[in-house]
C-alpha cells in the first residue's frame, strides 16, 4: 500500500489539479517524449486514467492505465496481462502469488517513471508549484 501512496504524491506532483482534468493533455518538454494524459472515467472518488508517451513510430509506450483513489490517496496500475516466465499472460490464468509479484513490478515500474517523468521536466498544471508543494515534488 505504500507504494500506491507512494504513486499518487508523485502523480500529484505532476498534475496538481487531476480531480478537475477531463479529456487528453499533452506535456512537452524539450528533448524529451511528449507524456501524454488522457482521463479515460472521471466520478466522485475515482480517476481511471492513461499515461503514455507517442513515439516517433506512431506506438504507445509505455502504455499504463492507472486508477486514482482521491479518498485513499492512492494510485495503481490496472493491468490484465503479465509476463510471466517470458510468456504473456491474462491476470486471471497467473496464480495468486504470480499475480501479486506481477502487479507489484507494475506499480514499482510507474513509481520509478513518475520519478523520471518529474525529473524531465513534465508536468499538467497551469500554475507554479509553491513553497511546501514544490519542496514535496522535488524528486
Amino acid at each position: 500500500m505504500e507504494m500506491y501512496e507512494q504513486n499518487y504524491m508523485r502523480l500529484r506532483c505532476l498534475c496538481p489539479e487531476i480531480r478537475r482534468l477531463e479529456g487528453h493533455h499533452v506535456s512537452q518538454v524539450e528533448g524529451a517524449h511528449d507524456l501524454h494524459l488522457i482521463v479515460l472515467e472521471q466520478v466522485r472518488h475515482t480517476t481511471t486514467l492513461q499515461l503514455t508517451y507517442l513515439m516517433d513510430d506512431g506506438t504507445l509506450r509505455p502504455d499504463v492505465t492507472l486508477r486514482i483513489y482521491h479518498d485513499a490517496l492512492q494510485a495503481e496500475v490496472l493491468s490484465r496481462r503479465c509476463q510471466l516466465n517470458g510468456e504473456l499472460m491474462k491476470a486471471e490464468r497467473i496464480p495468486t502469488q504470480a499475480a501479486l509479484a506481477c502487479k507489484w513490478k507494475a506499480n514499482r515500474f510507474l513509481y520509478k517513471w513518475l520519478n523520471y517523468c518529474g525529473r524531465q521536466g513534465h508536468g499538467f498544471h497551469d500554475r507554479v508549484a509553491r513553497g511546501s508543494e514544490r519542496d514535496l515534488c522535488e524528486v
